[in-house]
């Protein structure tokens, strides 16, 4: 299972919802399910990126989570038979594996040691949330972006990954020519390389210099937590 989070929960805890799982690809942009929809499954990214985000009243959304193969998508609400507080958009083309948000519940009624593995990752998941509200609103741009890009090429499989502009703006919620301007700025150190449609991380270690303190204390505190991290042979 190419799922970090499966991958670590216990051999009897896996047959409660292996046999269960389905393979299903998602595409870039692709909206797995919105804000206020009942969550009828639940993902398990086995590669890409899925982003959580908030929705304002102005119809803009920004990024408030990125998850991918160490975590799952959609356990906040589907499990408890609740609807989705944020929308979900694959950010980065992947494969999933889905589970029935009823099954992957009663394995968790089950399971003590599920449930524990679960929490886990929702207070991860939750202090990333709370991180990037913090971040957004306090760090500049170039800091944010570079703490983005680290968060993306955590998780997707290569250093090199299709993203536009406009992608990036929304999910920093800035304009697109503002992040045209601080990109060319890190392009010009040698941190990035840009071209129509994509990004690739050149110099990692500049880029994890150049970022704020909150990519640090978010892979903290998955250490801590004893959370899959994703990439974490390389921070």
């Amino acid at each position: 299972m190419d799922n970090m989070w499966i991958a670590a929960l216990d051999p009897a805890d896996r047959k409660r919802i292996e046999p269960h799982l389905h393979e299903r690809p998602f595409a870039q942009g692709q909206m797995l399910y919105d804000a206020g929809e009942a969550v009828e499954e639940v993902w398990f990214p086995m590669s890409g990126v899925v982003s959580l985000m908030t929705i304002l009243d102005d119809d803009r959304m920004i990024e408030t989570a990125a998850i991918g193969r160490e975590g799952l998508v959609g356990v906040t609400c589907g499990p408890m038979n609740a609807r989705a507080a944020s929308r979900a958009i694959a950010q980065v083309d992947g494969v999933s594996a889905c589970c029935p948000s009823d099954v992957f519940a009663e394995a968790l009624q089950a399971s003590e040691s599920m449930r524990t593995a679960l929490a886990k990752f929702t207070e991860s998941l939750f202090a990333q949330v709370q991180q990037a509200a913090a971040c957004n609103a306090q760090h500049r741009l170039d800091e944010r972006l570079a703490r983005w890009l680290l968060t993306i090429h955590d998780r997707a499989d290569g250093d090199r990954f299709s993203l536009t502009q406009s992608d990036i703006a929304g999910m920093l919620g800035v304009r697109r020519a503002t992040v045209s301007e601080v990109g060319a700025v890190l392009e010009e150190d040698g941190l990035i390389r840009r071209g129509r449609g994509w990004v690739e991380v050149k110099d990692r270690k500049a880029l994890e210099a150049a970022a704020c303190g909150c990519y640090d204390a978010m892979r903290g505190l998955m250490k801590d937590l004893g959370v899959p991290r994703p990439r974490a042979g390389t921070h």
